[in-house]
């Protein structure tokens, strides 16, 4: 475990990838600073990825700066933070299955993106939207029951333990799927809602999340952004809806 400050990179408007982060270091209370955030935070955000500081730039946001290293992908950088801040248990099993899951929660998170914007990144939603409502119908009737059905069996399958996906106390996992499962209810309100009765352990673990004291200062404060429509997880009612198509 470490008091030393950390710089996290992200985009200053969304919350996106960069809130897992986040969480794991509010529930940490690891002392951190949201640079791009600040004064001069976006100009020094592009000179660590043009390749100006810290060796190896990162591909993209978000990326950790602590002391001499720079971590990049959100499984590399809690991978790193977790064991450092007993976010994860102590064995090698533990943690590579925890970092197993938060892998899958990123394709989940992937697949989430990629309703929206199924064409390309580089194309407003706007411009893809006969594409994205196909996308859509087949994520919410086959792919979010059955990420969400994974996850829910994980918990199942625990057996006395099932308050956590890994281990017997919170883990950034547990922190990571309570993120997912919260762009969700934004995203798809109505495909969660008829999901849910499928899915108590999840919600039950979702709501501990937010009743643990960091995590509850966290989500009351300025520094949690919104969600919105320039992030990861957007509302179109239109998508909501493509399970009835």
């Amino acid at each position: 475990m470490t008091d030393a400050p950390y710089d996290l990179y992200y985009w200053p408007s969304i919350q996106g990838r960069g809130e897992f982060v986040r969480l794991a270091l509010e529930e940490a209370g690891a002392p951190y600073t949201d640079v791009a955030r600040g004064p001069g935070g976006m100009a020094a955000m592009m000179k660590i990825l043009g390749g100006g500081a810290h060796g190896i730039p990162p591909f993209a946001p978000p990326f950790l700066v602590s002391g001499a290293l720079t971590i990049a992908q959100t499984a590399n950088i809690l991978h790193f933070l977790a064991p450092r801040h007993g976010l994860v248990p102590d064995d090698e099993g533990a943690r590579l299955a925890a970092n197993q899951l938060m892998l899958t929660l990123a394709d989940f998170v992937n697949e989430v993106h990629d309703t929206h914007h199924p064409v390309a990144t580089g194309l407003y939603y706007e411009d893809q939207k006969p594409e994205a409502a196909r996308r859509a119908h087949g994520f919410t009737t086959e792919r979010m029951p059955k990420f969400l059905g994974y996850f829910e069996g994980i918990l199942e399958r625990a057996k006395g333990r099932e308050r956590h996906l890994i281990g017997a106390s919170t883990s950034y996992v547990d922190l990571a799927l309570f993120q997912v499962l919260s762009g969700l209810e934004y995203a798809f309100p109505r495909v969660l809602k008829k999901l849910a009765p499928t899915l108590p352990r999840l919600t039950a673990l979702a709501t501990r999340v937010t009743e643990r004291p960091r995590i509850a200062a966290y989500l009351a404060s300025e520094r949690r952004l919104p969600f919105n429509e320039q992030g990861i997880f957007r509302h179109y009612p239109e998508l909501d809806l493509a399970a009835k198509h």
